[in-house]
Order: C-alpha cells, then sequence, then structure tokens
C-alpha cells in the first residue's frame, strides 16, 4: 500500500511539474543554470577587458605519478597576473562574470582566518571553507585542472557546492590581506556585501 502511494505521488508531481511535456520544471532550469546571467563569449571577452588571461584547463588525475588520466571536464579560468612579483589568481569565467554571489566570492570577501592545518595550507583551507580542489584525496596521487600552455600547469582550484571556483592559493593568501594577481574586489561583477556592514 505504501509503494502505490508514494508512486502515485512521484506520477502526479512529474505531472504538475511538466515532466514529459517537453520542458524542464522550473527548478531543474534554475538548478541547471545557477548563474543566469552567464554568458561564455561575454564572461571570456569581460575577463580580457579588466586585463586577465582565459585559459582553458582540462581535469587530470594522478598528475603526480608517471601515468596521469585525463578526466571529462573541462573548464575555462580567468588569471590575473600581478606585474611586480608575477603571482597569479585564477578563478573560473562564470564565477568572475556573474552579478550573483557565489559561494567562491563570499569566501573572498569574508577573508576568513585559516584554522589549524595539517599538510598543504591552501587545500587545507579551501576544506575548511566547504570547499575541495583534491583530485587525489589524501592519497597524495595529486590532480587538478591542467594547462600545459600555462606557468601554473597544474591548477589548484577549490571548487565549491554551488559550482563556483577560485584557486585555492589565491584564496589562502588573501585571507591574510595578500593580494595575489589583482584585487578581485576591483573586477568581480558580485560586489563586496560585507562592506556595508564594516
Amino acid at each position: 500500500m505504501k509503494f502505490s502511494i508514494a508512486a502515485t505521488a512521484i506520477v502526479v508531481s512529474a505531472m504538475v511539474s511538466g515532466v514529459g511535456t517537453g520542458q524542464a520544471p522550473v527548478s531543474a532550469q534554475v538548478l541547471s543554470n545557477p548563474a543566469p546571467d552567464f554568458n561564455p563569449a561575454a564572461a571570456a571577452a569581460y575577463c580580457i577587458q579588466v586585463g586577465g588571461k582565459v585559459e582553458t584547463r582540462t581535469a587530470w588525475y594522478g598528475t603526480n605519478g608517471s601515468n596521469p588520466l585525463r578526466l571529462a571536464g573541462e573548464r575555462s579560468f580567468c588569471r590575473f597576473t600581478l606585474k611586480s612579483d608575477k603571482s597569479r589568481i585564477h578563478l573560473l569565467l562564470d564565477t568572475l562574470y556573474t552579478q550573483q554571489p557565489t559561494l567562491a566570492t563570499l569566501a573572498y570577501y569574508a577573508e576568513v582566518q585559516p584554522g589549524s592545518c595539517q599538510g598543504n595550507p591552501a587545500s587545507c583551507y579551501c576544506t575548511l571553507l566547504g570547499g575541495s580542489d583534491q583530485f587525489g584525496g589524501t592519497t597524495g596521487a595529486g590532480g587538478g585542472w591542467v594547462d600545459p600552455n600555462s606557468v601554473d600547469q597544474t591548477l589548484e582550484a577549490c571548487i565549491f557546492p554551488d559550482l563556483s571556483s577560485i584557486d585555492s592559493w589565491g584564496l589562502t593568501y588573501h585571507s591574510q590581506n595578500i593580494i595575489r594577481g589583482i584585487d578581485l574586489s576591483k573586477v568581480l561583477r558580485y560586489k563586496n556585501p560585507f562592506n556595508k556592514r564594516r
């Protein structure tokens, strides 16, 4: 009896939400595009306009070994380089371009002080904020977003549950008031919400 009630509820829910009518339900449309203002071509042009360089990177596992494995993922990042010390910061094009809040931009703006960490401090800091940059977990296999033509061939990008991303080292240094690449508050289209509270 319980199964048939549950099955009926699923069918009714599907009919109400429009499944099978050729159009995804509104909730699915929103979830499939978390940044409704994202336009890849406009975002790439904006990256260049504000002094960045677009890098298309592919996901790789096992980069610390002799036989790394290319994964299916491919994403475009904007890289900013500070002329004085050649330091760099990377973030996904959609994270840079959106005017909506993302977990990556909020993490950058919040400048949360790092807690106690073991191992790689940037990776640990990313984890403390609720993100992850570990392709190999704690195995030491390594991995990341790779561009063989970039000065940073393998990028440790902290990705958050909303799929926004910024590089772990840039995020970590910024928490200590150290700017790498560029002060992102000058180029992020989502403005700092914490300024009003300070």
